[in-house]
């Protein structure tokens, strides 16, 4: 690539090296815009004859094209690709979603000179509209063997990033105490609205419980026939682990016990296990307050119906003090 002041007329196909701006302060072109005849026409009617711009030489990819192949292949679900000024292509989701990120790869794609990639964290909501992620490269051009690198990468692992649709999800809550579980439902019930509004849902099904073993289980059947996207257990005590009532329960029901303790604070004494495909949440002491702890980690992707996995429970831990 090699910059040159070149005239006007002769600049169409050329890459600014520089952002033009009108006498008020008003840009016209950003640096980096490939000028087009158009361009070149609307340049004279503000008197001018001459332009700095690059030209790209062989084997160089313009960094709009560069940005706009990558942010095709690292990405997919609910998202668009919106190009932006500066060589920048930004992923925008185009509904309610759950952000999941490969950490590994990304990491491998940016230690490249070539492409850097900046995304939501993994297990993130966000919103429709929401930008989730960005692509930036190298100043005007990439060298061709470079991009056909990182691209041959992304064919190889994968997309780096998944939108994952949150459409319509049903979520279950099961309050229980030892005495009376319509105290718990009282205790906890308004926090329990306020989380999941955060995500843009509300309870669909509830029922309170007395936290003993039969009981727990008989409600958990309850809740299961109406095939809810997750079930939240919120209780009054704190388990000393999955043998305690809600896990004996939850076996009971024919649950597969995924995870106990999560690394995250607070949330520590995290219970999670699958009945088929519906995942049952247990957090003592995270529906007391509406404060972020370990419910709100992993809500986003049960919500968008992925399975989160023990592994990725321990994987928590990295950003898991919260509070």
């Amino acid at each position: 690539m090699k910059a040159q002041t070149v005239e006007l007329k002769k600049s169409a196909g050329r890459v600014l090296c520089c952002s033009i701006f009108r006498s008020g302060g008003k840009k016209l072109l950003a640096k980096g815009h490939v000028l087009s005849e158009e361009d070149v026409r609307l340049l004279e009617t503000e008197g001018m004859d001459r332009v700095w711009v690059t030209e790209l030489e062989e084997g160089e990819v313009g960094e709009d094209l560069a940005v706009q192949t990558v942010a095709a292949e690292m990405g997919c679900g609910c998202l668009d690709i919106r190009l932006a000024a500066g060589g920048r292509a930004n992923l925008v989701a185009n509904e309610d979603c759950c952000v999941l990120v490969d950490d590994d790869l990304l990491k491998q794609i940016n230690c490249t000179s070539t492409i850097v990639i900046a995304t939501s964290v993994n297990f993130s909501y966000a919103p429709a509209g929401q930008r989730i992620a960005t692509v930036k490269s190298a100043p005007f051009a990439v060298a061709q063997s470079q991009l056909d690198a990182v691209i041959s990468i992304l064919k190889e692992r994968g997309p780096i990033l998944q939108a994952r649709p949150m459409r319509s999800p049903a979520v279950a809550v099961l309050y229980s105490d030892p005495v009376d579980g319509d105290r718990a439902r009282q205790l906890f019930e308004n926090i329990v609205r306020q989380r999941l509004e955060r995500f843009g849902v509300r309870p669909a099904y509830a029922l309170s419980a007395v936290e003993e073993e039969g009981a727990v289980s008989k409600a958990l059947q309850h809740l299961l026939k109406a095939r809810p996207t997750v079930i939240l257990a919120a209780s009054t005590t704190a388990p000393a682990g999955p043998e305690d009532v809600l896990g004996r329960a939850m076996l009971r029901v024919g649950c597969h016990l995924e995870r106990f303790l999560a690394p995250v604070e607070p949330g520590n004494l995290f219970l999670l296990g699958y009945r088929d495909d519906t995942p049952i949440v247990s957090a003592p002491g995270c529906f007391r307050s509406a404060k972020p702890n370990v419910v709100d980690l992993v809500l986003p992707p049960m919500l968008a119906r992925y399975r989160v996995s023990g592994w990725e429970v321990a994987c928590l831990g990295h950003g898991g003090l919260l509070a």
